[in-house]
């Protein structure tokens, strides 16, 4: 019983589940964010282009 103990004392794959789950979780969070700053880059950028399309003359549209 007490070998028992101490295997289990000194077992870390539990912690390395919970490295790897919270490494996984980051990474996710990044590319979220990334993905929404894209996202958000892209459409006031297509939003110009369809301004420029609309009335050429408007500021911001290159001459």
């Amino acid at each position: 019983m007490l070998k028992l103990i101490k295997r289990f004392k000194n077992d870390e794959s539990g912690a390395t589940a919970i490295e790897y789950g919270l490494i996984a979780a980051l990474i996710a969070l990044a590319i979220m964010v990334g993905a929404t700053q894209l996202g958000g880059a892209l459409n006031s950028k297509f939003s110009l282009i369809a301004d420029c399309v609309k009335d050429p003359k408007a500021s911001g549209c290159p001459q």
